[in-house]
């Protein structure tokens, strides 16, 4: 249960990873967010129900520098 006003979104919304971090752990590269959503840096997810949702990161080549 959230007790976050307004609630956080629940882990199956779209707007999933707008949920309060519980822990925060960017040495590891990942967060525990209210609705039970494993969040990780790239950007992947684990949902509660064990789902997983691939990084989304965008990759555009005009992010991309060429090695020197």
């Amino acid at each position: 249960m959230c007790p976050h006003r307004p609630p956080c979104p629940p882990a199956d919304s779209a707007a999933r990873e707008a949920a309060h971090p519980l822990a925060h752990h960017p040495e590891q590269g990942w967060s525990l967010l209210c609705n039970g959503v494993l969040l990780f840096e790239d950007t992947g997810e684990l949902l509660p129900d064990g789902r997983i949702i691939a990084p989304h990161r965008p990759l555009g080549t005009a992010q991309v520098v060429p090695a020197a």
